[in-house]
């Protein structure tokens, strides 16, 4: 394997700005970044990505490869939840496999945008239509694992003490999931930008001129979040440390050869490896106390956020191209 893609993506400033935040955290730094600031960082992200993907979209058109991919991304988003529900449920208890499989079946959006960044630098192709697939992604896993959850833990929809009853039911969760604000968001910003297509990315390319300087403050805020849930994983276990290695592990695996069956590019094969390896850390933690309320979705903010996230940033990325590219 060539050393220099780990290496080039490891020294690549918003990296570093991750490790910034991960070492502040250790040395017991005051350094801290206003709440509302990581949220609008976000956003302007997800913004940047869904215009730039729609305008993509509009040039590439829809062909026949990219409803395939949407098909197997489906496809992806409830396999994953359901085999690792049945490994999880050997060691925890009914409810906390169900959430934790829901994470891992579910995306993270970040983890995306920064295999964007990865493949830009690379310079490397690919279709807009991925972002799309990024949003088809978020939501069949929080059903599969809400329905894993019901028939295996024979729960009659009361909550546990001191936790909030799931009041509007399960019809309202599958909304929510649906049309939470981050897909909102990113699938609207993705249509405004096929409607407005050349054009509008004339308008909108002075606003995405500092895509990078944003990326390097999110993935700051995330270095200093992502050590403060390492440390709360202290004492759960070897098997949850493994499982956040080894189930994206073997998730990239079968993506690359998914991607390798239907023909897909090296970029858009990346992007579509790092969606079935991800793991969720803000939709399906925020779901998880209506949707599953007997579960502790600490659990999987701390898995998804603390060792997921910063493997896929700092090794799976650049492993997943380099194994993209050997079988290409």
């Amino acid at each position: 394997m060539d050393l220099s893609v780990i290496v080039n993506n490891l020294l690549s400033p918003p990296i570093l700005f991750f490790f910034l935040g991960v070492i502040g955290v250790f040395l017991h730094s005051d350094l801290n970044i206003p709440p509302p600031l990581p949220k609008l960082f976000s956003m302007y992200l997800l913004v940047c990505i869904g215009f730039h993907g729609g305008v993509e979209l509009y040039h590439g058109g829809l062909r026949p490869e990219i409803f395939l991919t949407f098909g197997l991304c489906m496809v992806m988003a409830l396999f994953v939840p359901i085999y690792t529900f049945f490994i999880l449920k050997r060691k925890l208890d009914v409810h906390n496999a169900a959430a934790i499989a829901a994470t891992y079946g579910s995306v993270s959006a970040v983890t995306f945008i920064t295999a964007v960044s990865f493949l830009e630098f690379m310079n490397v192709d690919f279709g807009g239509h991925m972002v799309a697939a990024l949003a088809l992604m978020e939501s069949p896993a929080i059903i599969a694992g809400v329905m894993l959850d019901s028939i295996y833990g024979h729960q009659d929809d009361k909550a546990v003490a001191g936790q909030p009853v799931r009041e509007h039911g399960f019809f309202a969760i599958i909304k929510e999931a649906m049309f939470n604000g981050s897909v909102y968001l990113l699938m609207g910003s993705l249509v405004v930008g096929l409607v407005t297509n050349e054009n509008g990315w004339k308008a909108f390319r002075s606003f995405d001129a500092i895509f990078k300087g944003m990326l390097m403050f999110y993935l700051l805020d995330m270095g200093i979040h992502a050590a403060k849930e390492i440390k709360d994983l202290k004492g759960k276990g070897m098997f949850l440390v493994i499982f956040g290695i080894g189930v994206p592990l073997v998730n990239a695996g079968l993506a690359i050869g998914l991607s390798k069956l239907i023909g897909l590019s090296p970029g858009n094969a990346l992007l579509f490896t790092v969606l079935c390896s991800s793991a969720s850390y803000i939709a399906v933690p925020a779901a998880i106390p209506d949707a599953i309320p007997k579960a502790n979705p600490a659990f999987c903010t701390s898995m998804a956020l603390g060792i997921t996230f910063p493997f896929n940033i700092l090794i799976g990325i650049p492993l997943y191209y380099y194994l993209i590219k050997l079988i290409s």
